[in-house]
């Protein structure tokens, strides 16, 4: 396990680029002013001791020096102690829905981004909680086993879109089903189920399938995202609409939020649905739902103390430049007999 400190610092492999640009226009510069002056032959009798590869690898130094720098800047840390803490909270499993409805823009910035955006927003409020991630469309696909690393959800979280699936459509009871298998029957910690969807379900099973979840002692709520009104699902290219999904008649599809089915799903599981048009309205519904829920115990394994790397990477970004300093750039009697740069013919 590693920490990075301060990744801002990252911009200073921006001078990498920077470097090998500015080598590359000089070296063209410096090749038509050669050409002007002699022709090849001449320029090797003027010029004996010219070595392209000592340029290069000047070049080299200097990039991976800089590179050095900017890790040790950064400050990478390695975690060296591995404990077993006691931690109290509640297994959460967020199930998304991934199909191509949640294009639709009928929600600002679309459904699916929105669906992000509430889900980001509820692990931030949560402290003891562990969370799990589903993709569903017409599968579901495991995204996030329980953990308690929020930062890793949120990275999992991020990367979900409409074509990581292929087969499409919108199957609740798919997701429901899956979820059960993410919670440990050896621990008899409080079961949850958030789905986020537009309601949009093309199985008929999913009321029967959450209530047999809630035998089991989930408990189901679900968010609707999207307008009751509907929109179009658009195909884009490049973020520029091209155009809308059509049907088989060649009329613009127009998807709806099916509250009542996510009214329907929630109440079969002891559950609530929530309207995830307002971001805050949602988070704290379910922050109050949580917290009123018994807490219970379970071990959690995390790494306590981390240690700083940096030293290596100032290190070696010390040694490049010694490198280039008293290697490259000056002449001494040893390096020109080892003849490295074929400097000697």
């Amino acid at each position: 396990m590693y920490q990075l400190e301060e990744k801002i610092w990252f911009w200073v492999l921006a001078v990498i680029p920077v470097i090998m640009g500015l080598y590359v226009v000089l070296q063209f510069w410096k090749k038509r002013a050669q050409n002007k002056f002699a022709d090849k032959r001449l320029l090797k009798r003027l010029s004996p001791n010219q070595s392209g590869f000592k340029t290069v690898l000047k070049v080299l130094v200097l990039s991976l020096a800089f590179a050095c720098l900017a890790i040790a800047l950064v400050n990478p840390k390695i975690g060296t102690k591995l404990e077993t803490v006691k931690r109290e909270g509640v297994d959460i499993v967020f199930a998304v829905d991934v199909s191509k409805s949640m294009l639709a823009e009928d929600i600002a910035p679309n459904r699916l981004e929105k669906s992000k955006q509430l889900v980001t927003q509820i692990i931030n409020n949560l402290a003891g909680d562990r969370v799990g991630i589903i993709a569903y469309a017409g599968k579901a696909f495991p995204q996030l086993p329980i953990t308690t690393d929020y930062a890793s959800a949120k990275m999992f979280l991020q990367g979900m879109n409409t074509d990581m699936l292929s087969s499409q459509g919108t199957a609740i009871n798919e997701a429901i089903e899956l979820s059960k298998t993410y919670y440990d029957d050896e621990q008899q910690t409080n079961r949850v189920l958030i789905i986020i969807s537009d309601g949009e379900d093309h199985s008929e099973l999913s009321q029967n399938v959450a209530a047999e979840a809630n035998e089991e002692g989930i408990r189901i709520f679900t968010v609707g995202v999207g307008d009751v009104k509907g929109g179009p699902i658009p195909i884009k290219r490049n973020g520029v609409v091209l155009n809308y999904k059509k049907d088989n008649n060649g009329e613009t599809v127009i998807t709806k939020l099916d509250e009542n089915n996510l009214k329907k799903i929630a109440e079969e599981a002891n559950g609530t649905y929530i309207n995830g048009r307002n971001t805050n309205n949602v988070v704290e519904q379910i922050t109050d739902i949580l917290n009123g829920m018994d807490k219970q115990e379970y071990e959690a394994k995390q790494f306590a103390d981390f240690k700083d790397q940096f030293q290596w990477f100032l290190g070696f970004a010390i040694f490049f430049l010694f490198i280039d300093i008293f290697l490259l750039e000056r002449k001494t009697a040893w390096l020109k007999r080892l003849n490295l740069f074929n400097e000697n013919f």
